[in-house]
């Protein structure tokens, strides 16, 4: 390498290595990883998983169908508003969608029940064992000697909907994102947008960031940039929290454009219309901008939270001691060892299996052999019958040849003697005469 190329080396006050910077005098190419990386993430291929939260009737199925443009819930599988439990109960969907040959795998969770009943305590509680036990499974992924198949479903991002009453939050609304806010990402959203005047959905904005603020309620903190246009963009989408969306996939002409919209009869109310709701702030931020910053602080922050926690609780014989219901958790070595036994049982089980086969299978062989010598005996028999009933057949006919034979010759010596009688009587018969 020549000078320019060269990397100097010297020790940082930590005692670990760093390298001086240097300009290259000529092309290397390490300036491909990032195309390396795009090619093998999009043979790959991504996961999401999004979770929607909110009363029944609040337009959640419409709206995640525009944002992905798909008929995600259908009349075969309606959205959760018409799948009302007495119960909350937490249900998953997943679908493959494709768009520019990138293939993502979008998990879709939702709380068919939530907020629907007369008494509502607790009913956030099966969304936290949900998430709970996604991250629970990660961990267990983890922990594992393979670890080559992680599938990854641990939940990324929630949009919670929120009735457009226009009086705040409800206690329900509090309650269930201060017990949430540490466990997932949260985006609070203003469900049907265009039921409300723009003067009423400002006025109700502040007043939910207001009570947001005044709960301590930690909503899905937006990253800093250092580019000044992704600032703008940061800024903007802040100041609009909560973001009132609109969902609609109807098509309605306006103007001689065709738009996806709801008719009213004092005008159109147009989805993908910044002056009218914020679904396209909502829908670049979810999906073209911030998609993989929520999957990152899902895994850098919440999930290392809960990974830390349950780590800690770990004692020496791989009891969780916060665990108050007699489950046990792993330590990754217990979890290690557990593996090691369930493999070494798994193969004495497979050889055991295979001494089974072998042993039928040679007694099947045998069982063959026996009743093919079984068979080849009562054919020998047979044949050794046949042979006898012929032999004697035969025998028989030499007797009866033989009989015919001897009355033959004798009815021929008879015939013989008959005719040297009649040769000598004519013979006397000839004599007399002459005398």
């Amino acid at each position: 390498m020549s000078g320019g190329e060269t990397l100097v080396s010297e020790a940082d006050g930590n005692g670990g290595i760093m390298g001086q910077q240097k300009n290259l005098e000529g092309y290397v190419g390490f300036a491909n990883l990032p195309n390396q990386v795009y090619r093998k993430s999009v043979k790959r291929g991504f996961e999401f998983t999004l979770m929607v939260v909110g009363e029944s009737g609040l337009g959640k199925s419409t709206l995640i169908n525009s944002l992905f443009l798909t008929d995600l819930y259908s009349p075969e599988y309606p959205g959760p508003s018409h799948r009302i439990k007495k119960t909350v109960q937490v249900e998953q969907s997943k679908v493959l969608v494709k768009e520019g040959g990138v293939h993502l795998l979008l998990t879709i969770v939702d709380t068919p029940g939530f907020g629907d009943a007369v008494d509502n305590s607790n009913c956030w509680q099966p969304v936290i064992d949900y998430i709970d036990s996604k991250f629970e499974d990660y961990l267990n992924a983890e922990s594992r000697v393979n670890r080559r198949q992680m599938p990854d479903s641990r939940v990324q991002c929630c949009l919670y909907f929120i009735a457009p009453s226009g009086h705040g939050l409800k206690p329900l609304d509090i309650e269930f994102m201060k017990r949430l806010h540490e466990k997932v990402n949260i985006i609070p959203l203003i469900a049907k947008a265009d039921t409300m005047t723009p003067e009423e959905c400002q006025q109700f904005k502040k007043q939910i960031m207001k009570e947001i603020q005044e709960h301590k309620i930690k909503i899905y903190e937006f990253p800093e940039t250092e580019d000044e246009e992704e600032m703008k963009m940061v800024r903007k989408i802040k100041d609009g929290l909560p973001l009132a969306v609109v969902g609609s996939n109807t098509i309605i002409e306006v103007n001689g454009k065709r738009v996806r919209g709801r008719q009213y009869p004092w005008g159109v109310a147009e989805v993908e219309n910044g002056e009218h709701c914020d679904f396209t702030i909502l829908r670049n931020m979810l999906i073209r901008t911030h998609m993989q910053d929520l999957k990152d602080v899902t895994n850098n922050v919440h999930y290392e939270n809960y990974r830390s926690r349950k780590l800690a609780a770990v004692t020496y014989n791989g009891v969780d001691n916060n665990k108050n219901k007699g489950q046990l958790t792993k330590s990754p070595l217990a979890q290690m060892e557990e593996e090691r036994r369930e493999h070494v049982t798994k193969m004495k089980k497979m050889e055991q299996e295979m001494e089974q086969v072998f042993e039928m299978k040679v007694k099947e062989k045998l069982q063959k052999l026996r009743d093919s010598e079984v068979e080849l005996q009562r054919r020998h028999e047979q044949m050794k019958k046949n042979l006898e009933a012929q032999h004697k057949e035969l025998e028989e006919k030499r007797r009866q040849h033989e009989e015919e034979k001897a009355s033959w010759e004798a009815q021929q010596r008879i015939l013989e003697q008959q005719k040297l009688d009649a040769s000598r009587t004519l013979e006397k018969n000839k004599k007399k005469k002459i005398f």
